[in-house]
């Protein structure tokens, strides 16, 4: 190794959680803090709790209560105002659908595969 380039390596640094757990480890830095560890984190302890540090869980439910109380009131306009019906045919006349007007398209069929020669015996 080149001398003076690399950073000092503690090889017994001390990591804190936030949950007041602490352990040693090696590192560059003498301490460490951290939000979660093995004894706190949900995936280790079987709790259901959301873990949130940025706010995006609160953000997240402020929406939705917001869309769930906006759904309401927006599908009580759709039931005010039905969409129109189309006029029906007049008698003696044949109702016809756009598809009914459009051409069709035809699709070039497959060519055969060749047919496997036979050796000659």
């Amino acid at each position: 190794m080149k001398k003076g380039i690399h950073p000092t390596y503690y090889p017994d640094a001390v990591v804190t959680c936030a949950c007041g757990n602490t352990w040693t480890s090696g590192s560059t830095k003498k301490s460490l803090k951290t939000d979660l560890c093995y004894k706190c984190h949900p995936f280790f302890t079987g709790e259901q709790r959301i873990v949130d540090t940025a706010g995006q869980v609160e953000r997240f439910m402020r929406r939705l209560e917001r869309s769930a109380a906006a759904a309401p009131a927006s599908a009580s306009k759709e039931k005010a105002a039905p969409a129109p019906a189309a006029p029906a045919p007049a008698a003696g006349e044949k109702a016809q659908s756009a598809t009914a007007t459009a051409p069709k398209k035809t699709q070039p069929k497959p060519k055969p595969a060749p047919a496997a020669e036979k050796p000659a015996a």
